[in-house]
């Protein structure tokens, strides 16, 4: 009786050192900051430190503000209302989560600039001669960059809120209705305090995302703590400052994801004995319909239309340079680099879920969490703290094979991508973890007991039972790391190894050139292999929530 949990003991270890695997570059940044010179400090904190506090501040409060109002606003009109196109709504809002936050930035200095479509037209109504005949605002600012961000970042309030509208009990919004209560009453004093929750959520993971943008920032010249990490590091040579600044950076993130905890943990509300059938919607017609369709339409044509459009039109213009080889090795080199890096991380996934599934424990449940803090710790503070130890084994290495052999190896880890691999799984471990632990959760351990029953170790179990039942979710589950790993940015610029480009460190070369139309593939290459997770997400939300409505409502009348 006792052989079978010696041998489940290789998934506990297998969990438990994934996750020191995920906190050595957190520990290793803080151990660099610690023994960086205090002057070097001081001057940061002097000169680097408020400025970039202060922007970051703004920025963060600007995305979060309009973040908030654009998703809460939209998901209530989706859920609550029907007016024409609502059906399409309901998804199509969904769609901007396709254009990382440094491709619409791109996108939007050339539309927006002197010669770009928006100008062009005033010029042209108006009459117009020369800039200096008429007031246009600065699209490369931190008014800019709010603006631009909140247009793809939206969408994680609106999942969240649309989440929480169609879940909440219907009793209480009966109630609010035979009050007297109106539409706009209902919504202030009813639904939106009880969504609260999962409105701070969606607002939180959109900041976790503003955060960690380089590319945005860097295009539009705003000076956030994320930039100063870069420039302190690559422009001015100095990684013990870029260290520094990174640690700052974690521990406001830190005090983020506290806060909005703490502020969740006093905002729950029980409404597992109300109704559970789908609320009754209020039907829009006339002038109000309008304002609805408006009002939903404009987030996806300002987040999606306008800049999809604009790389569409710029890449049509240089369609030979889908023959380049420069463009075809940097997809190359993001197929495989995302390939192998999304392999590794739903694993990883597996390992740590099964390993909690066998032994409940404290360990385990800690060792869960620490693997999901790294979606939350920027790609830039990850790749400070993820060079420090690997360019030191790459020089213990390189020394012992010197040594040893005659000859050395140079930086095997850091200049073969195994660091840039490493980061990815750092960084988007929690995505398929949360997917892989809601697959488990799904499955009976009753199966598991029965295959025990039949002589099945853990290994044969999880391969002959729990994989085939969990192909979709761990299809999904790759499909989505893949995308992310494409997509990101400040991890991949710093940790690449020389001549190592990717398709999305093509856009943001060629945009710092100024040389859009040389950016439009690859930037649109991305935003349509993005398309396919958005959507697979838009349909798989609907789906579950309405089997969820389905079996609470079923519950609720037995």
């Amino acid at each position: 009786m006792n052989a079978a949990p010696r041998k489940d003991r290789i998934w506990l270890i297998s969990a438990v050192l994934s996750a020191v695997l995920i906190l050595m570059p957190v520990a290793a940044l803080f151990l660099m900051a610690l023994e960086s010179s205090s002057g070097n400090w001081g001057h940061l904190i002097s000169t680097v430190l408020p400025r970039a506090l202060q922007t970051t501040a703004l920025l963060l409060l600007g995305v979060g503000i309009l973040t908030g109002v654009t998703g809460v606003v939209t998901a209530w009109l989706v859920t609550m209302c029907r007016f024409p196109g609502r059906r399409l709504f309901d998804w199509a809002l969904l769609i901007p989560l396709a254009v990382p936050t440094y491709i619409i930035a791109f996108a939007y200095v050339d539309v927006m600039a002197y010669s770009g479509p928006v100008q062009s037209t005033v010029r042209a109504i108006f009459g117009f001669r020369t800039a200096r005949d008429y007031w246009f605002p600065e699209v490369r600012s931190l008014g800019g960059a709010i603006f631009v961000m909140s247009a793809v970042l939206y969408p994680y309030v609106y999942l969240s809120a649309r989440a929480s509208f169609l879940l909440q009990s219907a009793s209480a919004l009966d109630v609010g209705r035979t009050l007297g209560a109106g539409p706009l009453r209902l919504f202030l004093r009813v639904a939106l305090p009880l969504s609260r929750p999962a409105i701070a959520a969606g607002i939180a993971l959109a900041l976790m995302e503003c955060l960690n943008d380089i590319g945005a920032v860097t295009f539009f010249g705003v000076r956030t703590l994320t930039f100063s990490i870069y420039d302190t590091w690559l422009n001015r040579s100095n990684l013990a400052g870029a260290a520094q600044l990174a640690c700052a950076m974690l521990i406001i993130v830190v005090a983020l994801l506290a806060l909005e905890r703490r502020a969740r943990r006093h905002l729950r509300f029980d409404s597992s004995r109300g109704k559970h059938h789908a609320p009754a919607r209020y039907q829009l017609t006339g002038l109000r319909a309008l304002l609805a369709i408006s009002v939903c339409a404009l987030p996806v044509v300002l987040g999606f239309i306008v800049p999809a459009s604009m790389l569409a039109g710029q890449a049509f213009r240089r369609l030979e340079q889908v023959q380049d080889p420069a463009f075809l090795l940097a997809v190359r080199n993001s197929v495989v680099m995302a390939l192998i890096a999304s392999s590794l991380i739903t694993g990883l996934a597996i390992t740590l879920v099964y390993a909690a599934r066998l032994h409940k424990s404290k360990l385990l449940y800690m060792s869960g969490r620490i693997a999901s803090i790294g979606y939350a710790v920027p790609g830039t503070v990850l790749a400070v703290g993820i060079l420090i130890p690997l360019a030191s084994l790459d020089n213990t290495i390189d020394a012992m094979m010197k040594q040893m052999f005659g000859f050395g190896t140079g930086l095997l880890l850091i200049g073969s991508g195994t660091a840039l691999v490493y980061a990815y799984l750092c960084r988007f471990l929690a995505v398929a973890h949360g997917q892989v632990e809601g697959g488990f959760g799904k499955i009976s351990p009753n199966l598991d007991m029965a295959a025990r029953t039949l002589g099945r170790g853990s290994t044969r179990i999880l391969g002959e039972v729990h994989m085939p039942l969990l192909r979709p979710v761990l299809l999904s589950a790759l499909l989505i790391t893949f995308v992310d790993c494409m997509k990101e940015l400040p991890a991949t610029i710093l940790l690449r190894p020389f001549n190592f480009n990717t398709l999305a460190t093509s856009v943001y070369e060629a945009a710092s050139r100024e040389a859009f139309e040389e950016a439009a593939l690859p930037a649109l290459a991305i935003v349509v292999t993005g398309l396919v997770p958005v959507i697979l997400l838009a349909s798989t939300s609907a789906r579950s929530f309405r089997q969820s409505i389905s079996k609470r409502g079923l519950a609720a009348t037995s």
